[in-house]
């Protein structure tokens, strides 16, 4: 949705857009459950204004406006709508991505499925705009949520057999040779295509990597996103605040999750990374990090986005420092898998998101919607995609009002605050 920034502000303050972003949403949603041809119990996460909204016009459309539309045919147990707030998890859309759909979006940007690639170098015409597509591609079905350092070596495969079929093919003698060569031509060529399409994409990621310092930056995101230790973060994020190979943005989203992790922890030295960032970034907005704690600071969240409120997620991640990391760069779970294990164990609590008018859930339910209104990101569909394939007996589905990557989520930011600036309401 073009004006995703909306959520962010009082309704309030631009009550036609903030409507008609409200009604997209509703449309959007009550279209995949006629799809599915299912009425759900809706819930909601009950600090946010805009989650409680929709989800209240969604129960109105399918339970009063439109209810001979939705009355299917009862199952014992109603699919679950949750509709959530993009503020709850600021976190993962800040993060740099490893796997491989997540870091084609973040890297280099993936709009309905297609990558732009025209401001890379010299590619042949074919190249310019590729499609990254899981049911047309082979290939990317089977690596779109494999860690980077894996698909190299994959690709090295995909070449190796593309090699030996192109070798084993070079002996045309006759003409039945060549009808035959022929009929394999279609498969031949497509697969020519998706070799290099995926060899252009590894090497200009490979290469931004480089560029930005991306391993010494993202491992750093991890530890702040993932373990305590307030003290070396705050080393860590100094030493790459002064690196001059960090780009602003990586020194912004830096500074910002710092701040999401330690705001009531160390606020001197939080100003001092503040003062730091303006002095090394030029582009840097004043008060962009200071707008995303008042947006999704720890007083504004629901869930246990750190894992350092409750208990049972203090010992969890205690047990999984012990374990150690298969790899420390995708260490970080989206706040979300919390939510989908909650609600696969029927414990999402009440308080936090309550139920819409009069219908409650009875027993576990089978089909699970999740909306996150503000934006998803692919590290959370893979999230949704492993939950998925683990048979828990539920399948989830994943919504949201874009796809984010760390830009997207930077340029909401900066226009929502831009908005609260010039706008008399007090925000």
């Amino acid at each position: 949705m073009p004006s995703n920034h909306i959520y962010m502000l009082p309704a309030v303050v631009d009550p036609s857009n903030s409507q008609h972003f409200c009604d997209r949403v509703v449309d959007g949603i009550a279209s995949i459950f006629l799809a599915l041809k299912r009425r759900p119990i809706i819930r909601y996460q009950r600090n946010s204004d805009i989650a409680k909204r929709i989800a209240q016009e969604t129960a109105k459309l399918m339970y009063q406006q439109e209810s001979g539309l939705f009355d299917f045919r009862r199952m014992e147990v109603s699919p679950l709508l949750l509709v959530i707030d993009r503020r709850d998890d600021p976190v993962t859309p800040l993060l740099n991505q490893w796997t491989y759909q997540a870091m084609v979006h973040e890297l280099i940007g993936i709009q309905d499925n297609k990558v732009d690639l025209r401001n890379i170098g010299k590619l042949p015409k074919d190249q310019q705009e590729v499609v990254l597509s899981s049911e047309q591609d082979a290939f990317f079905k089977a690596n779109m949520y494999e860690n980077f350092g894996d698909i190299g070596m994959n690709i090295k495969r995909l070449v190796d057999e593309f090699q030996q079929i192109s070798k084993s093919n070079q002996s045309i003698q006759t003409i039945e040779d060549m009808a035959k060569f022929v009929d394999k031509y279609p498969e031949y060529r497509k697969m020519h295509g998706n070799v290099s399409k995926h060899v252009t994409l590894v090497t200009e990621m490979s290469k931004i990597v480089e560029e930005r310092k991306l391993m010494l930056v993202s491992e750093t995101e991890q530890e702040l996103a993932c373990n305590g230790g307030q003290v070396a973060a705050f080393e860590a994020v100094t030493n790459l605040l002064n690196n001059e190979s960090v780009s602003d943005i990586d020194r912004l989203r830096l500074v910002m999750l710092y701040a999401l992790r330690y705001e009531k922890e160390s606020p001197v030295q939080l100003m001092q990374l503040f003062n730091k960032l303006a002095s090394r970034s030029a582009k840097y907005k004043p008060g962009l990090v200071q707008f995303v704690l008042k947006q999704a600071g720890v007083d504004k969240r629901t869930g246990d986005l750190f894992g350092n409120r409750d208990l049972l997620n203090i010992a969890r991640n205690m047990a999984r420092g012990l374990k150690g990391v298969e790899n420390v760069y995708t260490q970080h779970q989206p706040l979300l898998f919390q939510t989908m294990e909650s609600i696969s164990k029927g414990r999402l609590r009440d308080v936090d998101y309550p139920y819409v008018g009069n219908h409650f859930q009875q027993g576990r339910p089978q089909e699970v919607v999740i909306f996150i209104v503000g934006g998803t990101t692919y590290e959370e569909s893979r999230s949704v995609a492993l939950q998925n394939a683990s048979n828990s007996g539920i399948r989830f589905i994943l919504g949201g009002s874009v796809v984010l990557n760390s830009k997207r989520f930077l340029k909401d930011l900066e226009e929502a605050q831009r908005i609260a600036r010039s706008s008399t309401a007090v925000i």
